[in-house]
């Protein structure tokens, strides 16, 4: 299980002005890592930037042990899914329309999120806003991505739903790829994930195993007041 994706050192931010210092993580193929922290800790920075969305400041994001500095939509041509926590479906297209836009096999998007079959031939701006996250994800998984980064996409939904996306991230991961979410829910995501990470003012704060992040709520609790 080797390290699919990393952060080498890396500072990074706008106009010159860092965001994130120094930050050191690490993504294996078939891992689920959690990226955690207050708002403002520069969580969507991390990740935008690892994604190649934002150029570093210093450092460096390697991907499969080289580095790396292609623009984010190279990247995703090259096996990287990314989620944001914008629902991006096309509303007045059916679920099933949403989903040849996108390239992907519906059958592929059902073995993530069976409950989206009764909703095949609805428009997705008709749905609820569980199920067009769902659409999303599912979309992004379709396409077996070698790296996956999810970011906040459980905002402002039920406990029940982000059950339900953290669990396909964790399919996912099962099936080989490397996954890093960001999620305020820190216990549920603790469920699925191995590792996390918790940035506090842009640096990495606390990070552990799993059962040692479940044994440290206090720390964990401190970093978000």
């Amino acid at each position: 299980m080797g390290v699919a994706l990393a952060a080498r050192n890396l500072s990074s931010g706008y106009n010159g002005v860092p965001v994130i210092r120094e930050v050191d993580l690490e993504v294996c193929h078939g891992e689920m890592v959690l990226l955690g922290g207050p708002n403002g800790a520069g969580k969507t920075t991390t990740v935008m930037t690892l994604a190649g969305g934002i150029s570093p400041l210093t450092g460096q994001v390697e991907v499969d042990g080289s580095s790396t500095r292609l623009p984010l939509f190279r990247r995703t041509r090259s096996g990287l899914g990314l989620i944001t926590e914008q629902r991006t479906v096309f509303a007045s297209l059916t679920v099933a329309e949403n989903v040849r836009v996108s390239r992907a096999k519906m059958e592929d998007v059902l073995r993530y999120f069976p409950e989206l079959e009764k909703r095949i031939k609805v428009k997705a701006g008709l749905i609820s806003g569980g199920e067009q996250q769902m659409l999303s994800v599912g979309r992004v998984l379709a396409a077996k991505p070698q790296v996956v980064l999810a970011d906040e996409l459980s905002l402002g939904l039920a406990p029940i739903i982000v059950k339900r996306l953290l669990a396909a991230l964790r399919t996912a991961a099962d099936d080989g790829a490397a996954v890093l979410v960001v999620e305020q829910h820190v216990r549920a995501a603790l469920e699925y994930c191995t590792r996390g990470y918790f940035l506090r003012r842009g640096r990495i704060e606390l990070h552990g195993l799993r059962d040692e992040l479940r044994d440290n709520e206090d720390a964990i609790q401190q970093l978000y007041l």
